[in-house]
C-alpha cells in the first residue's frame, strides 16, 4: 500500500483534513493523480520554504543571521502537520492490522500498579485481535521489572516513577497521579486539607523500596523539604491491594495511585485527602533496551497507544 492508497482510504472517512502531497514525482499525470485521489495540493521535492511561504503568502520563520526561529504561522503550521502525520499513523497502523497477521511470543513485564489497574483489559483486547500471539506477564516492582528487561527476561516493561536507566529507552503511554487515602470513619484527625509538614505527625502506610509509587512520593517529599525517614510508616507493603486492606483495619494514611481506588471511591469505602501545594504526577512508561527493540513488542506498544488514544 503506497501514499495515494492510504490517501483513498482517508477521504472515505473524512474530507475535512488537509493533505498537502510532497513528492519527488513531477509529472502531470503525478500530480492529476494526487489531487484525484483527495490532496489539497501537491509539491515536488526538493522544494523551498519561500515556496511554502509563498503558498500561505506569510513568513514562517524568522532569520537573523545564522539564527533561524519560527513565526507564530510556521508554529501553527507545525502543529497542524504534527497533527496530520499523527493521522497518518494511526491510519497506516489501522490498514496494516488489516492485511497482516502476527504469531510468536511476546514476555511483557509490569510495575504492581500497571499490572492491576491497567493492563487486564487491554491485554483481553489484544489477544482478541491477535490470537497467535502468546502473552505471558511477569509482575514486580519498576526496578524488579527493568532488571528482567536488562536480564533479557522480558521482551517489553512497563514502569511508573521517576527514575531512568541510561541503557533504557522509556516511552510514555499513560498519565497517572498519587493520592492519600484514608479509611472513611477513620478516628485519625484529618480533613479533607491537610499540609506536607502535618505528614510529618500521621501514621503512614506506603509502598516498598523499589516501587515507582514510593519513587514518586519521595520526590514530592523533597519539593518540601521532608525527608521520608522522617515520617511515621507503620508498613511498607508491595501492593496497592495490600495497603488497601491495611487501610480498612487501621486508621492512617496511605499513598495509591488514583487508578486503584475507583471502586472504593465509590463505594464510600475510602476518602482522598488533599495535600496541599504537593501534586504527584507520574508518567507510566514502556520501557526497552535501547537498539533492541522487537518487532512483536513495537506492534504492542502501537496496539497499547491506539487503545489509549480511544478511551
Amino acid at each position: 500500500m503506497d501514499g495515494m492508497d492510504i490517501l483513498r482510504e482517508l477521504r472515505k472517512e473524512n474530507e475535512e483534513t488537509k493533505v498537502l502531497i510532497l513528492s519527488a514525482r513531477s509529472q502531470i499525470i503525478d500530480k492529476v493523480e494526487g489531487l484525484d485521489a483527495g490532496a489539497n495540493d501537491y509539491m515536488e521535492k526538493p522544494f523551498h520554504i519561500q515556496e511554502l511561504e509563498a503558498a500561505y503568502q506569510t513568513r514562517l520563520f524568522d532569520r537573523q543571521g545564522s539564527r533561524i526561529s519560527l513565526t507564530e504561522a510556521g508554529k501553527l503550521l507545525l502543529e497542524h502537520c504534527e497533527r496530520i502525520l499523527e493521522d497518518y499513523k494511526r491510519l497506516e497502523y489501522e490498514m496494516h492490522l488489516l492485511h497482516n497477521e502476527y504469531t510468536g511470543g511476546l514476555k511483557l513485564g509490569a510495575s504492581t500498579t500497571v499490572a492491576q489497574y491497567v493492563l487486564p483489559p487491554l491485554l483481553a483486547s489484544f489477544i482478541g485481535k491477535f490470537p497467535h500471539v502468546n502473552l505471558s506477564l511477569l509482575n514486580g516492582n519498576s526496578r524488579e521489572i527493568e532488571a528482567a528487561l536488562q536480564e533479557h527476561r522480558i521482551d517489553l516493561g512497563f514502569v511508573e516513577g521517576v527514575f531512568r536507566l541510561p541503557n533504557i529507552k522509556y516511552t510514555t503511554f499513560l498519565k497517572d497521579e498519587l493520592v492519600a487515602v484514608v479509611r472513611t470513619g477513620s478516628k485519625l484527625a484529618i480533613g479533607e486539607e491537610i499540609t506536607p509538614e502535618e505528614l510529618l505527625h500521621l501514621p503512614l502506610v506506603l509502598r516498598e523500596r523499589g516501587s515507582g509509587t514510593l519513587d514518586v512520593f519521595e520526590r514530592a517529599l523533597q519539593q518540601h523539604n521532608i525527608k521520608l525517614s522522617s515520617l511515621q510508616v507503620l508498613m511498607y507493603l508491595g501492593s496497592t491491594e495490600s495497603i488497601k486492606l491495611f487501610l480498612e483495619h487501621t486508621d492512617c494514611l496511605g499513598i495509591v495511585s488514583i487508578r486503584s481506588i475507583t471502586r472504593e471511591l465509590y463505594s464510600g469505602q475510602l476518602r482522598v485527602v488533599e495535600i496541599k501545594d504537593m501534586p504527584m504526577l507520574r508518567d507510566f512508561s514502556f520501557a526497552q533496551p535501547q537498539g533492541q527493540e522487537s518487532g512483536l513488542a513495537q506492534v504492542f506498544m502501537q496496539f497499547a497507544m491506539h487503545y489509549n488514544n480511544k478511551l
